[in-house]
Parts: structure tokens; C-alpha cells; sequence
């Protein structure tokens, strides 16, 4: 049989049915008294069990955003190119150095054939980026010497 705590006192199911000898109280007293204690056992102090409160829910305050809704916004913002131009200025290895130094994730092959496209071309794509992200790429290539523009990727191939 199972035991309810009430307080600091174990009570088992058996104390609180069976009434001792010589105990006058009428069963539905008994009923009601086990009803009382049931209730204070859920309710009582401890783990579990009581009364649920309503969370709190935090709001951000006008013009503070989330880590989520940022992550979200970049997710949902429109495409942007980062366009890498030709100059008879840097040296091919240095413009190597550089595209793999600024954008994450670049390999030397990949480096390679995008300056090797702006060379020929006179423009290569370098990344396909959310608007901010280009934006601090192209700044970083040009901090670097380098002549860069973004530009939306919807438009064209």
C-alpha cells in the first residue's frame, strides 16, 4: 500500500480507513478527514504536485530583437551577391590570400577560380550571402585593397 506524507507524519491508507478500536467517529468523518489530507499531500510543500503558476513570458522591449528573430530575419532576407573586380593593382596569390582570409569556409581551389574569373572577366561571384553578411564581407575585401560591390542575387543568373 502506498503512503501519504502529510507534513512530517507518515500516514499509510490502512491508519486512515480503518479506525482503532474504541474510535467513535462515523466513516463519512473518516472520508472527509481522508479528502483533507489527500488534498494537503498534492498541495503541500516539496516537489511536484500543488497548484500551478502562469509563466512569465519575457517580451523584448521596441527596437531590441531576439537571438531567434535575428536569426530568423537573416534566414528570411533577400539574397545579396558579393562581386569581386578586376585591378591591375594586387598581385593574383595576394587576392588568393585574401578571399580565403574574409570568406569562411573558402579552399585555395575556390579562391583560385574566382580570381582567376575576375581576371579574365573583369567580375567574379565571390559569395551568395544574406544582405548584412555581404555587406561585411565586401567591407573586409576592400579593407584588404581589393575592389568588391554586392549586389541583389535575384536579378539575372
Amino acid at each position: 500500500m502506498e503512503t501519504a506524507i502529510c507534513g512530517r507524519v507518515a500516514l499509510s491508507p490502512h491508519q486512515i480507513f480503518q479506525p482503532k478500536p474504541g474510535d467513535k467517529k462515523p466513516r463519512q468523518k473518516q472520508w472527509t478527514n481522508r479528502n483533507a489530507l489527500m488534498a494537503m499531500s498534492i498541495a503541500g510543500a516539496g516537489k511536484g504536485g500543488g497548484l500551478l503558476e502562469k509563466p512569465v513570458i519575457e517580451k523584448t522591449t521596441p527596437g531590441r530583437e531576439s537571438e531567434f528573430d535575428l536569426r530568423k530575419s537573416r534566414k528570411m532576407s533577400p539574397p545579396y551577391r558579393v562581386m569581386l573586380h578586376n585591378d591591375n593593382f594586387n598581385k593574383r596569390e595576394y587576392v588568393v590570400q585574401v578571399l580565403m582570409k574574409v570568406i569562411p569556409g573558402m579552399t585555395v581551389d575556390n579562391a583560385v577560380n574566382i580570381m582567376q574569373e575576375a581576371h579574365h572577366n573583369g567580375l567574379a561571384v565571390v559569395i551568395i550571402c544574406a544582405q548584412a553578411d555581404a555587406e561585411e564581407h565586401c567591407t573586409q575585401l576592400r579593407g584588404n585593397g581589393l575592389l568588391s560591390s554586392i549586389e541583389p542575387a535575384s536579378g539575372g543568373c
